[in-house]
């Protein structure tokens, strides 16, 4: 028997790829996981990762352009037990796999790591699943998270 997925929430979110916008994704993320019953602790690992891959957008993508970012959210019960939110974050800028970069070496004294590549090894360990495509010259991030139902 298959069962069937009901979809809670299946929204874009479209925003200039400014940091000063970052506020207005994060509570509507937040609003909306708090409604699908996500754990608290769920829910900032969650906005910790959407703030370092918007940041990251808004940062670099268009290097002197402006530009926008796309954001794709689903949430939907997987299972009497589970939830899933799938996030994807879609834009224009400079072809660019996040995933791809070199995991930090976090043994090191501070002093002596590079700079760069931690927010996205934290991105990394914090979903349950991640991966990049990039399609008809759009950089599309997916991020997905379970957590199971209260």
């Amino acid at each position: 028997m298959i069962e069937r997925r009901t979809t809670a929430i299946d929204r874009k979110i479209r925003l200039d790829a400014r940091r000063s916008v970052l506020g207005e994704l994060l509570d509507r993320l937040n609003m909306d996981l708090t409604d699908a019953g996500c754990p608290e602790e769920k829910r900032t690992e969650i906005g910790i990762c959407a703030e370092e891959i918007f940041v990251n957008i808004a940062s670099y993508a268009y290097r002197d352009m402006t530009g926008d970012v796309t954001i794709e959210e689903r949430i939907y019960q997987d299972s009497p037990q589970e939830k899933v939110l799938t996030l994807v974050f879609k834009d224009s800028g400079i072809p660019f796999n996040p995933l791809a970069r070199e995991k930090p070496d976090v043994t090191l004294p501070e002093s002596e790591r590079r700079i760069g590549g931690l927010g996205i090894y934290m991105v990394k360990n914090m979903t349950d699943r991640a991966w990049y495509e990039y399609q008809d010259d759009i950089n599309c991030l997916y991020l997905e998270y379970r957590w199971q139902q209260m």
